[in-house]
């Protein structure tokens, strides 16, 4: 395939149509307000002329953008996690270029990577696993990159976009997103290295950066399914995951400048198990959700359920619901009739208890019949595996 590079791209990214597509995909997205303060519904109240604004600096270069407000958020592995908050306006900035740039890379990306790409999913991704294991690679390179959004070498990345877009231009806006810095408690802090997580754009840009290790690995032959940062390479035996592992670490440390975790980076395989993107493969032929998945489900369903509220039944019913089909739609995939059938049980539970406690004044300890639960519409949660 001939790849072809792109030198203009001004006129198409600064379009009007592309930019107000491009601020109405942020508005459904939603998101707090950055560093300014300025929330999505004040930035619409005054839209067009924040928006012709925003298109003058980008046109005549006075454009720059705001520091990130940094928030820490929880980790699955426990501990924190920073979160960066771009202003409303960065954030249609942002998409007004990933609009344009996503299907020129797109062209050149490996099938084996899944992560925030067009009709791609982290499901595709289970099932493409599942698919190498039948096919007889049942040794597993279980990787881990120790802090990736936060030491992609920002040269680097620069020079892998150059090999699609040499836009002058767009690099050098890019860049500014790169270096605008963060906000802290401390104040604002210099972000000489790394993509801040939350950026519009960030997770293309860390797509493109980890292009480089998918065409090295696939070129030589190996099978990978990565999604963004998270992947795995399997091979058909322990001689040959042990190669993969150290051909891994080579492209990993030594031409992306980023470092494989000593402690989340091992050799396994199906057998002893592993943990990927939310399921554990155990027993050479089984998978299920891994604890953390199941626990963070469980909290979901305490939050709403919670006694301490004013709603009706129905109200909760309405909230646990999508939470409920987004999970077992994901994981329905495993092997869980035993799991989803004692979830069910416990779900119907907490509901009984939920609807005892707002009429317990009425009636202690009253038991609600079959019947009643069906009415309320709690036959819609049974999970089906």
């Amino acid at each position: 395939m001939v790849k072809c590079t792109y030198y203009t791209l001004k006129d198409r990214i600064l379009d009007k149509w592309n930019m107000d597509r491009a601020a109405h995909t942020v508005f459904a997205n939603e998101g707090s307000a950055g560093i300014d303060g300025q929330e999505i519904k004040h930035f619409k109240n005054n839209y067009k002329q924040n928006m012709r604004e925003l298109h003058r600096q980008l046109w005549n270069g006075t454009y720059e953008p705001s520091p990130v407000l940094r928030v820490m958020i929880p980790k699955d592995s426990g501990g924190e996690r920073p979160l960066g908050i771009p202003t409303v306006k960065d954030r249609i900035a942002q998409e007004t270029v990933r609009r344009i740039l996503s299907p020129i890379f797109e062209k050149i990306f490996c099938d084996c990577s899944f992560g925030f790409r067009p009709n791609r999913s982290a499901l595709e991704a289970i099932v493409k696993v599942e698919e190498y294991r039948e096919q007889g690679y049942k040794h597993v390179v279980d990787a881990d990159i120790k802090g990736y959004f936060d030491n992609i070498d920002q040269d680097l990345l620069l020079d892998f976009l150059t090999e699609r877009v040499n836009d002058g231009w767009v690099l050098r806006i890019i860049r500014s997103w790169l270096t605008a810095g963060v906000m802290t408690e401390d104040g604002i802090e210099d972000t000489p290295n790394g993509t801040p997580q939350g950026g519009v754009i960030s997770p293309l840009l860390a797509n493109v950066y980890l292009h480089q290790f998918d065409r090295e690995m696939t070129d030589r032959g190996y099978k990978i399914v990565r999604y963004a940062d998270d992947f795995v390479v399997l091979a058909k035996s322990k001689r040959k995951a042990r190669r993969a592992m150290d051909v891994t670490e080579e492209i990993i440390t030594e031409k992306l400048n980023l470092t494989l975790h000593p402690d989340k980076t091992e050799l396994t395989n199906f057998g002893r198990g592993f943990e990927f993107l939310g399921y554990e493969f155990i027993a050479w032929r089984y998978k299920r959700p891994r604890r953390k998945a199941l626990d963070r489900f469980k909290d979901k369903v305490r939050d709403i359920t919670r006694r301490q509220q004013p709603f009706s039944v129905d109200v909760i019913i309405a909230r646990l619901n999508p939470v409920i089909r987004g999970w077992a739609n994901y994981f329905g995939h495993g092997n869980v009739k035993k799991l989803f059938r004692s979830l069910n049980e416990w779900i119907r539970m907490r509901l009984r208890s939920y609807k005892e406690g707002k009429k317990a004044h009425y009636h202690q300890n009253r038991r609600i019949p079959t019947a009643e639960l069906k009415q309320l519409g709690l036959k819609s949660l049974t999970i089906v595996s």
